[in-house]
């Protein structure tokens, strides 16, 4: 890509790395080895992050943080380092930011977010931000049975978050009385096991059978959520709506990501498996207005949280 040689350094920041980064010439380009393998790098310890980020810093006169996908972590080299040397922002976090700041700014409303993944855990923080800025909250995916659950229904052997039932049902309360929808899968495709090959076919969501788990939102979900997104002018996406790497399972995601292109609003896709999604079940990328490189700090800042990696070149 670049059309020069590159040289790898052998270790991170030792001799071989500075024997590299020491040899290159103008317009040269330098690999040093992957950072993790290093204690410091991701270390809770800030003297010992600290420590490794003084040895990164005498490789470089300047430091352009551009990896947006690990801007979420108090890294050496995410957050640490740039606090040692003259520093901007890269073109990619650039854009990244201007998007989510559009989407926690004043989106084009109706504002619709569409949450799956297989945790309800992993999404709390977003859905309790989310509360007080989106219009409609569609959710699929693993995540949803535990909502189902705190409706009171029956969900089968599907993936279920005990110990977030009572958190969910608040939320769901919460919704009701600041007026925020939320929209839930009104049937599943329901299977015997986790198998692309396991006997399966639709179950109405309110009466999983015992012996049957939820793997993808059913062909009425599929309407239900593609209709919920018709008049939406912003939405953003994190997570498939069911096991999308099995074909059995993928439709509703495919679903999803067509009902998204034929809203017209613009959409952002928030990385991570959505992202793979779109890859994996064919869609033209650049038909999306943003498809996100890092799924973790999307939600994070969505989420209303300070990220380390932004706030090291915020000034």
């Amino acid at each position: 890509l670049l059309g020069t040689e590159v040289a790898c350094a052998g270790d991170t920041a030792g001799e071989s790395a500075r024997a590299t980064t020491d040899a290159l010439a103008d317009g040269e380009v330098a690999l040093i080895e992957n950072l993790r393998f290093e204690p410091g790098e991701t270390s809770k310890d800030d003297a010992e992050r600290g420590e490794f980020a003084d040895r990164l810093a005498r490789l470089a006169d300047f430091y352009v943080g551009d990896g947006f996908g690990a801007v979420h972590r108090k890294h050496a080299s995410v957050y640490d380092l740039p606090n040692r040397l003259p520093h901007a922002v890269g073109g990619l976090v650039l854009a990244e930011v201007e998007v989510l700041r559009t989407l926690t700014g004043d989106p084009a409303r109706p504002y619709v977010v569409a949450l799956g993944g297989s945790k309800v855990s992993d999404k709390l923080g977003v859905i309790d931000n989310l509360l007080g800025t989106a219009d409609r909250l569609i959710i699929g995916g693993g995540m949803a049975y535990t909502f189902l659950k705190a409706k009171g229904y029956e969900v089968g052997s599907s993936l279920l978050e005990e110990d977030q039932v009572d958190t969910v049902r608040q939320y769901l309360d919460r919704a009701e009385k600041q007026g925020v929808e939320i929209v839930l899968p009104v049937d599943v495709v329901a299977a015997e096991s986790f198998s692309v090959d396991a006997p399966h076919g639709p179950a109405d969501a309110d009466s999983i059978p015992a012996d049957r788990m939820g793997l993808d939102i059913g062909p009425k979900s599929r309407e239900v959520f593609a209709a919920k997104l018709a008049d939406a002018r912003t939405v953003f996406w994190n997570g498939p709506m069911g096991v999308f790497e099995m074909e059995p399972y993928s439709h509703g995601t495919r679903a999803l990501a067509e009902a998204l292109l034929d809203s017209g609003a613009f959409t952002v896709v928030g990385g991570g498996d959505s992202a793979a999604a779109v890859r994996a079940l064919g869609f033209d990328e650049s038909a999306f207005g943003h498809i996100s490189t890092g799924g973790g700090a999307s939600l994070e800042y969505l989420e209303g949280k300070s990220l380390p990696g932004i706030e090291a070149l915020d000034d």
